[in-house]
This record gives C-alpha cells, sequence and structure tokens, in this order.
C-alpha cells in the first residue's frame, strides 16, 4: 500500500469531507480529509488505482488538486 498527501482547494466542510471519502472508496482507495490544512491523505494499492485516477476522482467531486 501507498501513501500520498494531496493539496486540495475548495473544501470546506462536511459535505466535501463525505464526497471526497465516499468518491476514493468506490475506486478502491482510504482518504483521510484534513479541512483545516486542505489536504487529503490518500492509501492505495498501485496495482489496483493509479495516482491519476485518484486524483481525476477528486476532481470529478467539484474540488482543484493542487
Amino acid at each position: 500500500m501507498k501513501t500520498v498527501t494531496l493539496e486540495v482547494n475548495g473544501m470546506s466542510c462536511q459535505h466535501c469531507v463525505n464526497s471526497i471519502e465516499g468518491a476514493l472508496k468506490q475506486i478502491g482507495a482510504e482518504g483521510k480529509v484534513h479541512l483545516s490544512g486542505g489536504t487529503v491523505d490518500v492509501r492505495y494499492d498501485e496495482g489496483k488505482v493509479t495516482l491519476q485516477t485518484i486524483k481525476e476522482t477528486i476532481e470529478e467531486q467539484g474540488y482543484d488538486v493542487v
């Protein structure tokens, strides 16, 4: 398993947390949103999902991965 921390703009509330963490779970990754720092810690299996897919999944929820 690999872990990466992504800087994500546009997160401000519990809905943002649920949206991102839920979307990541659907693609087989585990996400932990930190609203105060504007980051998302993502744990994933590189054999099952790519970092690019993770970024696209977050962006599809309406947030910007920096």
